[in-house]
């Protein structure tokens, strides 16, 4: 049993409440009714019995809640998971919430609270004595609370496909609430189960067991990933609730799951928790809110205003999760904003490989989005007042790690493997020192650089670790920082005790990071880890190396040491000391620090070369020095040459006559960038002391300052000056005692004219000092020119007036002032405005000048004076400034015309020296101001139908008649009565006119009748209008007029439209008529009425009878269906008079006879005639006439040529009067029309049938050329001509038979296309079987028509085709070229001219260039086809002088480097499959114009002794240079056993360039025996360089190549990631194993769904589409357009019904030819026909739009009917075919909503036709109902309908198998290439290649031995880098190559032998 009980909002159960009970124990349900907007809206508690099932659960709620049993709804729980018997017991528990809903996906209309308890878990208590929270470690938590948040957002993203988005908002903004931080990100959300066990405390996600769900339910260990990127790091149940309360007081959780339509919303608040204690309840319960997305009414405080924002951007988001903390703690506050930057580092510290990927932050590798780098964490903080701060931690470039991975130049990767399944990886980085620092980045945490001060002391500090004291390691856990953990160092890579293979302080140069996975354990708030170090020190820990992502088990601590040394040597720039010079002991240090330095006379550093004497200068050093180096001091006790990362340098200050001191700084203090120019400047300067400015004082005031405008005329004051040195102090000559009076200073003042003709001098003074006087000048007052000056002071020697000394020039002072004209002093008139009018307000502007003329301004205020005779003047004001204007003058008074008077108009300014001018101006009358009316008279009397003239006159103010306006009409308006005429005249032009008009016509007058007129100027309001009183009479002219027909002395009158009877044909005559005037009055016809009066019976009338009243007679209609309609109208000039009547005929007597045929006119030749001949009797004018009776068939004769009258048959007809007559049938003959005659009495009567042709029997060819010849066909071409057949009887009469199938019987090699395509004859018996195009081999063929009729075969001609070549179809390229040309090595090819050369031998055009291409490969003899990393060029443009069209040339492509044979090939690509290749062509390319000598075979190098023997003397035999026998001569000077070097210089006169020596070296010696040694050594030294060179040869080639495969393995591996990713957005995942066989299942699985799909019944068209003979024709518009929704199918079809059997073509040819071909029977519409501009915007929105703005809220979902249809095919021309037929056409649900959208539409613009989906229409005027505006029902259609698409899901899975077969593709080309990589490196590890290493190695010793050797028999043996380049052979463990050796041994001269060749 179930007991509903509860109110409808009663509250949950207190904490600790008990549940058990006696007997039944019940449990709390709430329900929530959410099924209407209006249903209840609180909860309703139901008590649900223990033992109650679903049914008896679903009555106890339709009973609860008053509803119907038989009401359909489900019960869900706040997750959507509906109730039913099968889960009910699992389900519906104690305290549960339910909805009552209309389905599962409804949407929630309001809101709902759900009661949730989240007492904390037991691990509470059981963890309780771990770390705490937030320890500080000496740095601000905050940035850790917030890492804790942003780990929950990594876990809830990491199942996203695309971009997992994080944002962080602090909203500080006051306007917007109380300060707040809200976290969002766009992860799969929780369900309201899932937020309720986020509120449980210690939860963690191995703990969600039982009544708690989470998404990680059954939690599954993450597969590995490189450095653990998981996301798998939210995960004790602790951090979240922690952050959100050590960040504020209060936090908000917002979720929403991807397939919940409902938002959860849950508020926990450290005041509500202290509330529910004071009241003792249940602490740890509440309520989640679940809403629908957006809606945010709940939220009603105003300190959180910004969550109204906030959750109206829920709507886009298919889930999502947001923490919103309140109440934020004010030091937070501070923190966040002053400290933005520090925080968002290090966070972007913590998260750096999550953001930037496993390879991290690095400079040069691409950006791109994928599987490791897809995570958008976006921080921004909004303030008031100021721009929102917003960073992506991705564009953060300072972080750490950022730092250390971009300052390292090497790395070291390794793997530790610890007991379980712990795996570390870890990298070590190096960071080396460049020049005179460390590059260690610094952490603002552990600072560690030297300040950078002039402190003594810190000049002696020797050796400082870049590290310092920070540990090498940070440590990661699931790639994500562990920020208090770090690990020291391992023994493998701490510095060891004794020197090792690299510096002691390259240790401290490395930084490091370790990535752990989750075997290891970490503090709940993840801040450090609990025993990861311990685990690593391990003994069994096992250390593996890492290289080229393998790992390999080598000794660790030993390729550590290794790779330090090698980072070492090749990274580390330190400074060379040389020439040491020895030990000393520095006294002047304190006592530890006094010894051993050792001292050097010079450095090597970065590049350049510091030596004792060198001018040199310091920086970072106060002040600067400024001298010359004395020596190096290096800390140590060293010997001879030795890199160090610093030292000391003395320095002896310049000049040293000024100082005489000496400065030892740090040699990192050196000036790099110095010049030695500056140093030598620096020197001069300090020697110098010579003048150096000028001091300038105004001891009389009128200072003159720079840049100042002073006014024409200004004084400018006296100048005081004074030389001054640098020191400031003042100077009159030189200093120095020797130079007497000659050498005394002056100063020159010059004022200076700046004009644009050039400067001009127009002041000049020299003053000298008088001792006790200063210089001095007078003061200036002549300067009055307007311009810029320079008063210029120059300092110049005495009687030399020199201005320069030793080559510099001495002081001077420029200053620079503008002259500006004076205050006004006279006046004049600027250009006036005219015209001038009386009354107008005109401006009359003034210019001013000065007292010199120049152009000035008024400043002052002043009162004009303007006087002129005749007229009165004022005026508003005069405004000051440059643009001075008296404004506002206005006058008055008379001007006599409308041309105007001139008047003179004086101006006076009180003031000024000229005050007074003069103006002429030309007065015009004013603007209109009163209208004047003639007659004056205010009464008028006028006659009806008169019109009445006014002379008017338009005047100004001052009674002058104006025409001022442009458009100046007079109006005069009548009232009192209708319809008036309005009186109108411009008096624009003169000012004065007659206004009058149209007479004034008032109907049916009949006594006097008073009327009043208005006339007044409409465009002048100003203007009073003036009115009249008018007395109308009634007019005296024709107001009535009737007719009268006389019968002897009766006359009757034809009243208006009656009607009258008579004979047809017969006259009628005595017609007459009567005219009254207005007051009833007859009036005699005088001659000028008679003139107005017409008839329309007939064009003339007697105007004597008119002037007796006689109308002229009426001639009657001769067929009884004519009626006459005639007219009496008279119009004169005041009225229009008519009066009618119509004439009905009636029939006369009989005259003819009348045959009609009804039914087919056509008879088949042996059958009787289909319908009936039915015959009458008509009077003269064909009439019917009622003649016949039964007793008239035998009279009846009937007659015809061929006709077989023996099944004729008449029969009267009695109701028509008529003898029908059947059974006529014609004797088989010629078809034809076959005439009938009929006669009965004396008349007679004809009627033609058509006789027509019989059954089919033969088939042929229309508009076919002769079948005796050929036709001719270019292969793969259209015929020229259709192929038509026609069906005909035995006598070749055309047979219309339709629906007859027609058959084409062909050879097999004769293949036509369309192929396989049914025809049938149409209804003429014609069958259209369209254009065919023709494959067939050359030659001759034929093909025959046959159809098949009631199962018999009729057989049709023979056609012969002639099969001819193809213009179009390329077959082979053709390449012409210069073929004599040598190709010479470097050089250019000569040009290639390339034609597409078609299959009729012809060059084809209008080819694209860019599928024309040139390849060029080295020539091979594994084939000739062209590899992949063939060189590929593109054609050159068409020059000028190219004049054949379809040739394409390549110019100027680069012949090789290298001499030898070369293939070169040119490609068509003429689509994406079909690929035309030339023929090959074989280059040999040769070598160019010769650059240097080189023998063709390298000789050995010899060995000679000037012994007698020409064999031993013998220095070349046969050199291909070529030199022969080129001997040592006999006892030839020289020293034993020394290198000597013969040149062969080339003296050829014809060569343009000279060409580089040859260089032979030979040994000499004086000894024979000593001969032969030296000979043996060299040959054995020659083959060995040989072999080593060839070695090298093998490895550098295999080494490319296995480069390229590498690459190419990239590209397919980026391919690959590229598909699995779409293959992932479209929901199929890969599997990492047995790839190929599950995705050949999935394919074939798709591959079948998409058939199944494509089978399906559906709509479709079953109209016939027209047969497309040419490529012209589109096909009926039913077939072109496809409608998925089967209501808008339907309408729309009815809607277009008359339309849909319409052929649509390109052209109005091709729809002509149809016409022709149907004999006009088919609709047919071309569109070029069509009138696009018309056409409507598919993209303009729906009318109820208004400038993007929704202008009314509609109903019944309007949509255009055109945006409904689908175009399979010829999407353009589709839309403008249906753009044309459908226009703006809406479709809408049903009728009301239709009406509903024309009213509103109406109000704004044009309503269109609108269409329902319940098949009604309102047409465009508005117009609805009645069966022409009803659609019938879908089959009333006839088939006649638009067929419906392929459905949406067989277009995906189109798209899902068209990825699969890419991805196969593709996935088999990367394991052919990985296979191949693996084979080739496989290859290398092999003993061959193992074998040839070790020989090259060996080869490489016996080398190096054999120099030592050769250096031990030739000690004195001397050579030269500019003589010869031996091959560098570079040996691994000797510390100089063997150049250097000999440089350093080798130090004589050496000896040359020149020989000209």
């Amino acid at each position: 049993m179930a007991a509903a009980g509860g109110g409808g909002g009663g509250g949950g159960p207190s904490a600790g409440a008990g549940r058990g009970g006696r007997g039944d124990r019940s449990r709390k349900v709430y329900v929530f009714d959410r099924r209407e907007k209006e249903s209840q809206q609180g909860e309703r508690l139901l008590q649900v019995g223990e033992r109650l099932d679903f049914a008896g659960f679903r009555a106890a709620v339709c009973q609860r809640l008053g509803i119907s049993p038989e009401e359909k709804f489900v019960i869900t729980t706040t997750s959507r998971k509906e109730i039913t018997s099968d889960n009910f017991d699992e389900t519906v528990k104690d305290g549960v919430t339910l909805y009552l809903l209309k389905s599962v996906d409804q949407l929630l209309l309001t809101a709902t609270k759900e009661r949730i308890e989240f007492l904390p878990h037991y691990d509470t208590l059981v963890k309780s004595g771990m770390y705490e929270y937030y320890a500080s470690e000496g740095q601000n938590p905050l940035p850790f609370a917030l890492a804790e948040l942003i780990d929950n957002s990594l876990s809830a993203t990491s199942r996203n496909t695309g971009i997992r988005k994080i944002q962080i908002k602090l909203h500080f903004d006051e306007t917007q609430g109380k300060p707040a931080v809200a976290v969002i990100d766009n992860g799969r959300g929780m369900t309201s189960k899932q937020l309720n066990n986020w509120a449980v405390y210690r939860l963690s996600k191995f703990t969600r067991q039982g009544d708690f769900e989470s998404d990680h339910s059954g939690y599954v260990r993450p597969v590995p990933v490189p450095r653990s990127l998981n996301s798998d790091i939210s995960y004790f149940g602790v951090g979240g609730k922690q952050a959100v309360f050590f960040v504020g007081q209060s936090a908000r959780m917002i979720s929403k799951p991807a397939d919940s339509q409902d938002v959860h919303e849950l508020l926990i608040s450290k005041e509500d928790f202290e509330k529910k204690e004071k009241n003792n309840e249940s602490i740890y319960s509440g309520f989640i809110r679940n809403r629908k997305p957006s809606d945010s009414v709940h939220i009603t405080n105003d300190d959180e205003r910004f969550l109204h924002c906030l959750i109206s951007e829920e709507k886009e988001k298919k889930s999502f999760t947001a923490v919103v903390i309140t109440g934020v703690q004010p030091e937070h506050i501070l923190y966040l904003k002053n400290y933005f930057h520090l925080w968002t580092r290090q966070l972007a510290h913590i998260y750096h490989y999550y953001i930037h990927g496993p390879k991290g932050n690095e400079k040069h590798t691409s950006k791109e989005v994928g599987p490791f780098n897809n995570i958008d964490i976006e921080i921004s903080m909004f303030e008031k007042g100021k721009a929102p701060k917003i960073v992506n931690l991705r564009e953060i470039q300072d972080d750490m790690q950022t730092l250390y991975i971009n300052t390292a130049t090497d790395s070291f990767e390794f793997k530790a493997h610890v007991e379980g399944d712990g795996v570390v990886e870890g990298i070590i980085r190096y960071h080396p020192f460049l020049y005179d620092r460390e590059t260690y980045p610094d952490d603002p945490c552990f600072p560690s650089k030297l300040k950078d001060e002039d402190d003594d002391e810190d000049c002696y500090i020797i050796e400082k670790g870049a590290r310092g004291k920070r540990p090498i390691f940070e440590c990661f856990w699931n790639g994500r920082l562990i920020p208090y953990t770090s690990v020291e160092d391992f023994d493998w890579c701490a510095p060891p005790k004794k020197r090792g293979l690299a510096p002691i302080e390259c240790y401290n140069r490395i930084s490091g990071a370790l990535f752990t996975n989750d075997r290891f354990q970490v503090s709940t708030n993840k801040l450090t880890f609990m025993d990861l170090e311990l685990k690593l020190k391990d003994k069994n820990t096992l250390f593996t190396r890492i290289s080229n992502g393998q790992e390999q088990r080598v000794k660790i601590d030993r390729e550590f040491s290794f790779w330090l040394k090698d980072c070492h040597e090749k990274y580390d720039k330190q400074i060379k000391f040389t020439l040491f010079k020895g030990i000393i002991t520095r006294p002047d240090l304190p006592a530890r620090k006094q010894g051993p330095w050792a001292t050097y006379s010079a450095i090597e550093w970065d590049g350049k070369i510091y030596k004792a004497g060198q001018l040199v200068k310091t920086i970072k050093t106060l002040p600067l020095y400024y001298g010359s180096i004395e020596k190096f001091f290096l800390y140590g006790n060293h010997d001879g040459e030795v890199y160090a990362t610093g030292g000391e340098v003395q320095i002896a200050m310049e000049p040293r006559a000024l100082y005489d001191e000496t400065k030892v700084v740090p040699i990192a203090k050196l000036d790099r960038t110095f010049a030695e120019k500056a140093v030598k400047k620096y020197v001069e300067d300090e020697m110098a002391r010579l003048p150096d400015r000028l001091s300038v004082t105004w001891p009389e005031g009128d200072e003159l300052f720079p840049n100042e405008i002073r006014p024409a005329g200004t004084t400018i004051g006296a100048l005081r000056i004074e030389i001054l040195n640098k020191k400031g102090e003042a100077m009159q000559k030189l200093p120095g005692t020797g130079h007497g009076g000659s050498k005394k200073l002056l100063v020159e003042l010059k004022v200076i004219l700046h004009t644009s003709s050039g400067n001009k001098e127009i002041i000049s003074h020299i003053s000298q000092h008088g001792g006790k006087w200063p210089y001095w000048f007078k003061k200036m007052e002549n300067i009055q020119k307007l311009g810029n000056y320079t008063l210029k002071l120059q300092v110049v020697l005495n009687e030399s007036n020199a201005d320069t000394y030793a080559g510099r020039p001495l002081p001077s002072k420029a200053i620079k002032f503008s002259v500006k004209e004076g205050k006004p002093e006279k006046f004049s008139f600027g250009l006036l405005d005219s015209p001038f009018r009386i009354g107008v307000p005109f401006n009359i502007p003034l210019e001013f000048q000065d007292e010199f003329g120049h152009a000035s301004q008024l400043i002052n205020d002043i009162q004009p004076v303007l006087e002129a005779s005749g007229l009165s003047l004022q005026y508003e004001g005069i405004t000051k400034g440059p643009n001075c204007i008296i404004r506002g003058v206005t006058a008055k008074g008379p001007v006599n015309s409308c041309q105007g008077k001139t008047f003179n108009l004086k101006v006076i300014l009180p003031g000024f020296k000229e005050d007074s001018q003069i103006l002429k101006v030309r007065f015009l009358p004013g603007p209109p101001h009163q209208l004047k009316v003639k007659p004056d008279s205010e009464f008028l009397v006028i006659e009806n139908g008169t019109a009445f003239p006014f002379q008017v006159e338009v005047l100004d103010e001052s009674g002058n008649i104006t025409t001022t306006q442009s458009k100046l009409v007079v109006h005069c308006k009548f009232s009192g009565a209708p319809n008036l005429p309005l009186y109108t005249v411009d008096c624009s032009s003169s000012g004065t006119s007659i206004l009058s008009g149209p007479a004034i016509q008032v109907q049916n007058i009949k006594k006097d009748q008073t009327l009043k007129a208005k006339i007044e100027i409409p465009s002048c309001k100003d203007v009073a209008p003036v009115e009249k009183t008018i007395k109308l009479l009634p007019s005296s002219h024709v107001a009535r007029l009737q007719i009268f027909s006389v019968e002897g002395q009766k006359a009757i009158q034809i009243k208006h439209q009656d009607e009258v009877t008579w004979i047809a044909g017969d006259v009628m005559r005595n017609l007459i008529f009567q005219m009254y005037d207005e007051g009833e009055r007859e009036i005699h016809v005088t001659p000028t009425l008679a003139e107005k009066i017409k008839v329309n019976w007939t064009p003339e009338i007697s105007k004597e009878q008119l002037l007796k009243g006689l109308l002229p007679d009426v001639q009657v209609p001769t067929s009884v269906k004519d009626m006459r309609y005639c007219q009496v109208s008279f119009q004169d000039d005041h009225v229009s008079l008519e009066s009618a009547f119509t004439v009905r005929p009636l029939p006369d007597e009989p005259k003819y006879l009348k045959c009609e045929l009804k039914g087919a006119k056509a008879v088949q030749m042996g059958q009787e005639l289909q319908g009936e001949i039915v015959v009458i009797v008509t009077d003269q004018y064909g009439n019917l006439i009622q003649a016949f009776s039964p007793s008239s068939l035998s009279a009846l004769g009937i007659a015809g040529t061929g006709l077989d009258s023996s099944q004729l048959k008449t029969t009267f007809q009695e109701n028509t009067q008529s003898i029908s007559v059947r059974g006529i049938k014609f004797i088989p003959g010629p078809p034809g029309n076959k005439e009938l005659c009929f006669t009965w009495r004396e008349f007679s009567d004809f009627i033609r049938v058509q006789l027509i042709s019989g059954p089919p029997a033969k088939l042929l060819l229309i508009d076919w050329p002769e079948l005796k010849e050929s036709v001719p066909v270019i292969n793969g071409k259209e015929l020229q001509h259709p192929l038509i057949v026609q069906l005909c009887d035995q006598w070749d009469n055309p047979a219309p038979v339709p629906q007859v199938k027609i058959n084409i019987i062909k050879a097999n090699n004769l293949k036509l296309t369309p192929s396989n395509q049914q025809y049938k004859t149409d209804e003429r018996g014609r069958a259209n079987l369209g254009v065919f195009s023709v494959y067939a081999p050359r030659g001759k063929h034929t093909m025959q028509v046959k159809a098949i009729h009631n199962r018999n075969t009729i057989e049709g001609p023979i056609i012969k085709l002639m099969i001819l070549p193809d213009p179009e179809k390329p077959i082979r390229l053709n390449v012409k070229y210069d073929k004599d040309t040598l190709f010479l090595a470097g050089g250019i090819f000569t040009d290639f001219m390339i034609t597409v050369i078609s299959e009729d031998d012809s060059i084809i055009k209008n080819i694209n260039p860019a599928r024309i291409t040139m390849k060029m490969w080295k020539h091979s003899n594994n084939g000739n086809r062209p590899p992949a990393n063939a060189e590929t060029f593109s054609c050159n443009k068409i020059k000028g002088n190219d004049k054949e069209d379809g040739c394409f040339y390549f110019r100027d492509k680069a012949i090789p480097n290298k001499v030898g044979t070369y293939c070169i090939q040119f490609v068509f690509t003429m689509d994406k499959a079909l690929i035309l290749n030339s023929e090959q062509i074989i280059v040999d390319v040769q070598p160019n114009q010769p650059v240097k000598l080189v023998p063709k075979i390298q000789p050995a190098t010899p060995a000679v002794s000037n012994v007698h023997s020409v064999a031993n003397r013998t220095l070349v035999k046969d050199l291909h240079l070529i030199v022969t026998s080129l001997v040592l001569a006999e006892n030839s000077p020289g020293k034993d056993s020394t290198e000597y070097f013969i040149i062969f210089e080339p003296q050829l006169p014809d060569l343009s360039r000279s060409l580089e020596s040859y260089i032979l070296p030979f040994m000499f010696s004086n000894d024979v025996k000593k001969q032969q040694q030296m000979l043996a050594f060299a040959k054995q030294k020659d083959e060995l360089s040989q072999s080593i060179e060839m070695y090298r040869t093998v490895f550098e080639t295999s080494k490319q190549l296995i480069d390229e495969m590498k690459c190419q393995v990239e590209v397919a591996k980026s391919k690959e990631a590229q598909l699995r990713n779409e293959l992932k957005t479209n929901n199929i995942d890969i599997p990492t194993t047995q790839q190929v066989p599950y995705i050949e299942a999935v394919l074939k699985r798709k591959i079948l769904e998409q058939e199944e799909l494509k089978k399906k019944p559906r709509r479709s068209c079953t109209l016939p589409n027209y047969t497309k003979s040419s490529g012209n024709v589109l096909g009926k518009i039913a077939h072109l357009a496809q409608i998925e929704d089967d209501r808008a199918a339907m309408v729309i079809s009815w809607h277009l019904a008359s339309d849909m059997d319409c052929v649509v073509t390109l052209t109005t040819d091709a729809a002509r030819r149809i016409y022709d071909e149907t004999q006009g029977r088919q609709q047919v519409l071309p569109l070029d026909s069509i009138y696009k501009k018309t056409l409507p915007d598919w993209r303009r929105p729906l009318p109820h739009y208004r400038n993007g703005k929704l202008y009314f809220r509609p109903i019944g979902d309007p949509v255009f009917a055109r945006d409904l249809l689908t175009f399979p095919d010829n999407v353009e021309h589709c839309e403008t075919v249906f753009g044309m037929l459908l226009g703006d056409t809406i479709i809408l649900d049903n009728l009301d909503a239709a009406n509903h959208y024309r009213r509103e539409v109406v109000k704004i613009t044009h309503c269109p036709t609108l269409l329902t989906r319940d098949g009604d229409r309102i047409r465009s005027n508005g117009k609805f109902g009645g069966l022409q505006n009803k659609a019938p029902p879908m089959d009333k259609l006839r088939g006649m309908v638009f067929g419906a698409p392929v459905p949406k899901q067989c277009l995906v899975l189109g798209q899902q198998i068209d990825l699969l077969q890419q991805y196969r593709n593709a996935l088999d080309k990367l394991n052919s290439l990985t296979k191949e990589l693996n084979s080739e490196l496989e290859y290398l590890q092999s003993p061959e290649m193992k074998k040839k290493k070790q020989e090259l190695d060996e080869r490489e010793k016996t080398l190096k031995l054999m120099e030592q050797q050769l250096l031990g028999i030739t000690p004195m043996r001397k050579c030269s880098d500019s003589l010869f380049h031996p091959a560098k052979v570079e040996m691994a463990d000797c510390p100089n190559p063997p150049k250097r050796m000999r440089r350093e041994i080798t130090r004589q001269n050496r000896t040359v032998t020149k020989t000209n060749v």
